[in-house]
């Protein structure tokens, strides 16, 4: 599913037009820097909790060692913060159905 399909059934389970369902959508999931709730929440460093549904936070890779696979050579790989969705009961329980 895609915005524009999540759009029209927003729409119709909601009783909005379809462009107010898009307009919602980006509010809430926009990742373009000052846009988006999630996104903005994130970038705070908070966690965003939906009950039954899941938990989206952010988590810190530390720096670590790898190499290069074409030359072989041992590289640097820098920390970095990144993403990451953990499910709900609810949803895990459902999915798994």
């Amino acid at each position: 599913m895609n915005k524009t399909e999540m759009a029209v059934k927003l729409a119709k389970k909601a009783g909005l037009s379809q462009g107010k369902a898009a307009e919602v959508l980006d509010v809430i999931f926009s990742a373009q820097p000052g846009k988006g709730i999630i996104a903005t929440e994130l970038d705070a460093g908070r966690k965003v909790t939906v009950p039954g549904f899941g938990t989206f936070a952010t988590r810190q890779r530390a720096a670590r060692t790898g190499r290069n696979p074409a030359t072989g050579a041992t590289i640097t790989i820098p920390a970095k913060h990144y993403v990451y969705f953990k499910p709900g009961k609810t949803l895990r329980e459902r999915v798994e159905k």
